[in-house]
């Protein structure tokens, strides 16, 4: 019997690559896989990926004689190809990005959800293989709402704090993507202190989000993200899902010990709060100096990538 902690991990929680790496898919055979801009352009480089760029350009350029229309449907067309490599090579679900720079527009992130679910029919992969990825602010939790309600599932990233969870659960989005390593990063910076995997700030978040989803009958599934040691990895075991990169999976796959089970659903249930206003949402943000500069932060991050990536679309067109 093998007895890695991967191995184990994988009997309690659905593990989910965080790669835009075709070869690291292969390697640890995930349920699901995640993207951002950040992976599409690293992505970029890769010798599987170089042949997408040029056909996502001539593609655009089929479609569109407007320079700014070729560079959108480009980069959403390179997105989606990238995307339906990894979804040949999973059983489960593909994550695919909205633009972040769209972050604060609900009716732009429905319109680009669309646009990216078509495209992917376009290749024949249908929309309950799809997670659109959106940014948890509160005009992207509002747009998940509405694209939830019309069938096409989401995954609500740039997730750091309890408000934000809530708001994603009352509007029925399929899952969330709280953020570990970034809240840890930002605890560290401004403590100048080490942490344990048992007093990670990054870790406790998404254990206090997962109790308050099953305590409270919620069905957001929970996939902690953005992790920096194995330890945070292990002690959110039990969680629906976990995203993980292929080096914490390779360094898992190869310690041997005795799996400890940190999340269960089973727990007593209770009445679910009031539906939370905007208010009280942006107020609960506001008033959380590490999520509110975390949110901004990623977003602004996956814009630059965004860009970059754009620019090398560019280049080709």
């Amino acid at each position: 019997m093998n007895n890695d902690l991967l191995t184990q991990l994988k009997a309690v929680t659905t593990v989910v690559v965080d790669s835009g790496d075709l070869t690291a898919i292969e390697q640890f055979r995930p349920i699901d896989a995640t993207t951002n801009p950040s992976l599409l352009l690293n992505a970029s480089q890769l010798d599987f990926a170089k042949p997408m760029l040029s056909e996502a350009v001539r593609y655009a350029k089929s479609k569109h004689d407007n320079a700014t229309q070729q560079l959108n449907l480009a980069c959403d067309k390179f997105a989606v190809d990238v995307g339906t490599a990894i979804s040949k090579l999973i059983p489960g679900r593909i994550s695919t990005e909205v633009d972040a720079r769209l972050s604060f527009d609900t009716a732009a992130t429905i319109a680009k959800a669309k646009q990216l679910i078509a495209l992917y029919q376009e290749n024949n992969i249908a929309p309950e293989r799809i997670l659109i990825k959106i940014a948890a602010t509160w005009e992207g939790i509002q747009a998940a709402r509405e694209l939830e309600q019309q069938g096409i599932q989401c995954n609500l990233t740039l997730l750091f704090h309890m408000a934000q969870a809530r708001a994603c659960a009352e509007a029925g989005v399929f899952l969330i993507s709280p953020f570990v390593g970034r809240i840890l990063d930002w605890y560290k910076a401004q403590t100048k202190q080490e942490y344990s995997a048992e007093t990670d700030p990054g870790v406790l978040s998404v254990r206090e989000i997962y109790r308050f989803y099953k305590s409270h009958g919620f069905k957001t599934i929970v996939m902690g993200a953005s992790f920096r040691n194995i330890g945070e990895v292990l002690a959110l075991a039990g969680c629906d899902r976990l995203t993980i990169s292929p080096n914490l999976l390779a360094e898992l796959a190869q310690q041997q010990g005795k799996l400890q089970v940190h999340l269960s659903a089973d727990m007593p249930q209770q009445p679910a709060p009031a539906v939370m206003t905007e208010a009280e949402y942006r107020w609960a943000l506001n008033d959380d100096a590490m999520a509110t500069e975390k949110l901004a932060e990623g977003i602004r991050k996956f814009a630059i990538d965004q860009t970059k990536l754009e620019q090398l679309i560019q280049q080709a067109l």
